[in-house]
């Protein structure tokens, strides 16, 4: 399985890649706009993205931006999967968990600080952790 961590920041990109490399061949980008291009490349050879993390904030282009950059890209190869979203932010806002669910058709939420634990529960419920 193939995961993308989008986040801005280097802490945070760091530990994510250390929580999923056990499950993940994991690939890490800066923005959202590495994020779309990471995304359209993946899908051009052939080995989509299972997993996406995005920051909600991010430079140049944020998560939500992407994320729907993203899902336009995915109705373009309807017999293909579509990745599961877990969107991150460090702002526990109720407007934008909405926006992420109904904008960008986001699998999950997760509020920064991103605990292992916490992050392996939204896993399971995504079906990538059966035990």
């Amino acid at each position: 399985m193939r995961a993308l961590v989008a986040e801005d920041e280097f802490l945070g990109r760091k530990v994510l890649s250390v929580f999923l490399n056990t499950l993940f061949e994991v690939d890490v980008v800066v923005n959202g706009r590495e994020a779309v291009e990471a995304f359209k490349l993946a899908h051009e050879e052939g080995r989509p993205y299972d997993l996406l993390l995005m920051d909600i904030m991010m430079p140049e282009m944020d998560g939500l931006e992407a994320l729907k950059q993203i899902r336009s890209m995915e109705q373009q190869h309807p017999g293909r999967p579509r990745a599961k979203a877990l969107m991150t932010t460090a702002l526990d806002d109720p407007k934008t968990v909405i926006r992420s669910f109904h904008d960008g058709e986001a699998s999950g939420y997760i509020v920064k600080p991103v605990r292992k634990d916490k992050l392996f529960d939204e896993l399971k419920k995504l079906g990538f952790i059966t035990a």
